[in-house]
């Protein structure tokens, strides 16, 4: 196993995470069986308090949860100089089977923490706390992914021996492999590139339909996870070989290299960003009718809005400028 800040620091931060998650879910129980906001009883009142601080407590490792993400890819990059036949972060995360589950499986907490903080925020600006049975039965989904995240990661941690030797993007996305990857690899360019600015598209003008009818939410946030992943699938099939200027160099994570000037990160950034606000805002809009939430979620759905249609933008706008500016020519 190798031992580096970077591992502790995921190491601590899944640790707390599944700490935080299991005292919050023994509370959740209580939630939704005995809250009661128009009970004046003793039972009551001391949820009320206690759904202060666990709320507090769920916010920083839920917060540190979606920082998780971005340090561990970071890490399975930085890491790629130590395994024989690993190039990037994909070489490293092949170095045993844990590796991309882990990150799979971070991506989807990540998607599911945002939206439960965005839950969580706006339910404490309501006076009889309307939402809280439904944050906390969306917590007890989340709760087992967190466990399951924490246990992956470390047995990933645990296999990552110097001595093995890996396979990289050349392999693993590859038109001549096999699996998701290679299919995504072999897509041809021109109708990936029809369906990447169709769902451009279809994004902004489910976006400001959704602005005008607030019905449209639950559409807006099924939007952002097709526009998720469409996004992830024209950055292997054709967006980096632009960026690479290689007709068959289809690798996501090469993207995070300094020889890339780092696009990658200015690529994922956005979108991920883009992506949480779009579902948290749709799946919000659908409790705006609430009595004590009326003044509260018009305004916090139009923020999100206008975040997912900006990260989306800026996603779209970089990846258009690197196509111009590449000297590859695919069409």
């Amino acid at each position: 196993m190798l031992i580096t800040p970077a591992i502790v620091a995921l190491q601590l931060i899944a640790l707390s995470a599944t700490g935080a998650v299991l005292l919050a879910s023994g509370f959740a129980w209580k939630i939704l069986r005995y809250w009661n906001i128009a009970s004046g009883s003793e039972l009551q009142i001391w949820l009320e308090r206690r759904t202060y601080l666990i709320s507090t407590l769920l916010g920083f490792a839920l917060g540190a949860e979606l920082l998780s993400l971005l340090l561990f890819v970071h890490t399975a990059e930085s890491l790629s100089s130590q395994f024989v036949g690993a190039m990037c972060a994909t070489g490293v995360l092949n170095v045993n089977s844990f590796g991309f589950p882990t990150l799979l499986l971070k991506i989807s907490i990540f998607l599911l923490a945002t939206f439960w903080l965005a839950l969580d925020r706006v339910d404490n600006r309501g006076y009889d706390y309307p939402l809280v049975r439904v944050k906390y039965g969306l917590l007890l989904a989340i709760a087992p992914l967190i466990i399951v995240e924490g246990v992956l990661q470390t047995r990933y941690f645990l296999g990552l021996e110097p001595e093995v030797i890996t396979s990289c993007c050349g392999s693993l996305f590859s038109a001549n492999s096999r699996g998701v990857a290679a299919e995504l690899a072999g897509w041809p360019a021109r109708p990936a590139l029809a369906i990447f600015y169709g769902m451009a598209g279809l994004l902004l003008a489910v976006g400001l339909a959704f602005r005008r009818w607030p019905w449209l939410g639950p559409l807006f946030a099924v939007s952002s996870i097709l526009g998720f992943g469409v996004a992830i699938a024209a950055i292997v099939a054709f967006l980096s070989l632009y960026i690479y200027e290689n007709p068959n160099h289809h690798c996501p994570f090469c993207l995070l290299k300094a020889g890339y000037d780092y696009v990658g990160y200015a690529l994922y950034l956005p979108l991920f960003i883009a992506t949480a606000a779009g579902i948290s805002a749709g799946l919000i809009a659908p409790f705006r009718h609430l009595i004590s939430l009326r003044e509260t979620i018009p305004g916090e759905v139009r923020r999100l809005t206008w975040l997912a249609l900006g990260g989306f933008g800026l996603f779209y706008g970089l990846a258009t400028g690197l196509i111009g500016r590449s000297n590859l020519i695919l069409l």
